[in-house]
């Protein structure tokens, strides 16, 4: 094969490439905005407020805000909560504690099932109840929150793979200038260097 026909045809190769890389990273950015976007909507929608900063001063073991919430809760103190990140510390450091607090450990199955082996009407079968109730509302907000940490999650990789893509997209024009460019230089006549081993030995008996 002539070396400028195989120069053009590696350099239409990647073009071709180029064009994928840049379709894929713009559908990749699409679905980071996307799901970030979503995540942020959904999550202002809840209206959920981290304790200020003053409720951090004094933590308690057993009281809303224990010495276990310092070193994620508190970062950050008083805001409301629109981001993934912050989805899956309130879900995890703050109302996963909670629901340690109040069912002792206990699912919301589990509660409820101890509930309804008590005397219906009766005084502990009501406290029974609303405790089942509230740690089977707390559990569902934590897993909204953290499905909603997961989509960001989803986002940020998106994002990553997208700037990979064009970045790749990029050095792989350069490649492609330069091979045109090359092709252009090159003598029609020219051959693509082949190989030739060395000639094979004859062994005579």
């Amino acid at each position: 094969m002539r070396r400028k026909v195989f120069d053009m045809l590696a350099s239409v190769g990647g073009v071709v490439m180029v064009i994928v890389l840049v379709v894929a990273g713009s559908l990749l950015m699409v679905g980071y905005n996307f799901a970030n976007n979503y995540v942020h909507t959904q999550l202002a929608q809840q209206q959920i407020t981290f304790p200020p900063a003053a409720a951090f001063a004094h933590p308690k073991a057993g009281s809303e805000i224990t010495p276990s919430m310092i070193p994620s809760v508190s970062q950050y103190a008083g805001q409301q909560l629109l981001t993934g990140p912050q989805a899956q510390v309130y879900a995890n450091d703050f109302i996963a504690v909670h629901l340690q607090q109040i069912g002792g450990g206990k699912s919301y199955a589990q509660l409820s099932s101890e509930a309804m082996n008590l005397p219906k009407g009766s005084a502990a079968y009501t406290a029974a109840e609303a405790k089942a109730q509230t740690v089977f509302q707390g559990t569902t907000l934590r897993g909204l929150l953290l499905e909603a940490y997961g989509f960001s999650l989803i986002a940020t990789i998106a994002f990553w793979c997208g700037i990979a893509a064009f970045a790749l997209a990029a050095m792989l024009a350069v490649l492609v200038i330069l091979g045109f460019a090359h092709a252009r230089r090159v003598n029609e006549d020219e051959e693509l260097l082949v190989h030739h081993g060395p000639p094979a030995t004859v062994v005579t008996a």
